[in-house]
């Protein structure tokens, strides 16, 4: 078919940018139209006030489902800086809510991989039928509404106030979502897992729809290490040895590490990996890297007890990771994401650091616990299961 009959110009392109596109095309943001999407457009809007928390602007983050679809995310702090005010320094609250990729700069590895593409409270404004600000800061009360992620007029002052902080309200467009409502325990979950990896983090979630209203709040100085007891026991493990754990700052790979884990004879809750608080459900070389450092610690013991001989060969890390359940999270300045979900992590230097660090520590703490060693590589050899200490 040639040019003349059937001509392709300009013409036959269509643009979509920003507000247009997501709007167009939400699937593409925040990876469905259904209930799942519905998270993450939440999610795009708490991972943001966590990561105020966690840079030391605010203290804690409350969540809270309105009736009528509303989700009210709140955090404390000074108030983010507001246009009207004349404030300095951005983004301000007009450029957070209506710019993609706006948002506060990230201090080091400590910040949360923000929703499903990181592109924060935009995205929620975009797809959402009616968004309202609230911040109150330096003795004023700042209110700015949104129409399907366009402003409805600039932040106005709406009189003075004792104090301080920001609150985004807003309902989902029922256009895009249909009847999809927020799970008050899918959102536990997420909440839950934050708290576990950002020890000290504070996170309240309230459902006030009727007819059942409910309220939990998240809260683990133990941070991984109370993470990894929680899986153990959804997964009904009851004979586990003490739980493991260390963190580790690596210049490295620009960030940090942090590990827990635990054996049982009867079940295990598998291994879950972290990056940046993000969920890596393909693995990825911080989880290759901790295989190979639980082998290597495990076989070092045996080997230095004389536990096998020098013809047996080495025990694999599939032998020694049957009964683990562990948590391995990575921090870093810059991750590295393979997949179009996201879901791996690819940072090569990353693979080694985890490795190293948790092979040291291991071989350490099994030295330093000899019964509990004994157990753990009871379990590996298939031998009886003498059981955790104290037992």
């Amino acid at each position: 078919m040639s040019d003349a009959t059937n001509p392709y110009t300009a013409a036959h392109i269509q643009v979509w940018e920003g507000l247009e596109a997501i709007r167009k095309r939400p699937g593409m943001y925040v990876g469905s139209t259904s209930e799942r999407g519905l998270h993450n457009q939440v999610y795009e809007v708490s991972d943001w006030a966590v990561n105020e928390v966690l840079a030391g602007r605010a203290h804690h983050v409350d969540v809270t489902l309105e009736p009528g679809g509303w989700v009210r995310i709140a955090i404390d702090g000074p108030g983010i800086p507001v246009e009207a005010a004349g404030h300095a320094g951005g983004p301000a609250l007009e450029e957070l809510l209506t710019r993609m990729h706006a948002g506060p700069r990230r201090d080091g590895h400590r910040f949360v991989e923000v929703g499903l593409c990181g592109m924060g409270p935009f995205v929620a404004n975009a797809l959402s039928s009616r968004m309202t600000a609230e911040v109150r800061r330096e003795g004023v009360r700042w209110v700015q509404h949104f129409d399907c992620g366009t402003p409805a007029g600039p932040p106005s002052a709406e009189g003075p106030t004792k104090g301080t902080g920001t609150v985004i309200a807003f309902r989902p467009d029922a256009d895009i979502f249909g009847a999809a409502e927020c799970s008050f325990d899918a959102l536990a979950k997420r909440y839950r897992t934050l708290a576990f990896l950002n020890r000290g983090l504070s996170i309240s979630l309230t459902d006030r729809r009727p007819p059942s209203e409910r309220s939990e709040r998240f809260l683990f100085p133990g941070g991984a290490k109370d993470f990894v007891a929680f899986i153990a026991a959804q997964a009904g493990t009851s004979d586990a040895t003490n739980v493991f754990g260390f963190e580790h700052e690596d210049a490295r790979i620009a960030g940090s590490v942090e590990v827990a884990l635990m054996w049982s004879r009867t079940l295990t809750g598998g291994i879950h990996g972290f990056a940046n608080s993000k969920p890596t459900p393909g693995g990825g070389t911080h989880v290759a890297g901790f295989r190979e450092g639980v082998a290597a610690a495990i076989n070092t013991f045996v080997r230095d007890r004389q536990l096998l001989s020098e013809t047996d060969t080495d025990l694999t890390p599939d032998q020694i990771c049957d009964g683990l359940t562990a948590v391995v999270s990575v921090k870093l300045d810059r991750p590295e994401f393979a997949g179009a979900t996201r879901g791996i992590l690819g940072n090569a230097e990353t693979h080694e650091s985890v490795a190293s660090a948790v092979q040291e520590r291991l071989v350490t703490w099994l030295a330093e616990n000899p019964r509990l060693a004994s157990a753990v590589v009871g379990r590996i050899a298939a031998d009886p299961w003498p059981g955790p200490a104290g037992a």
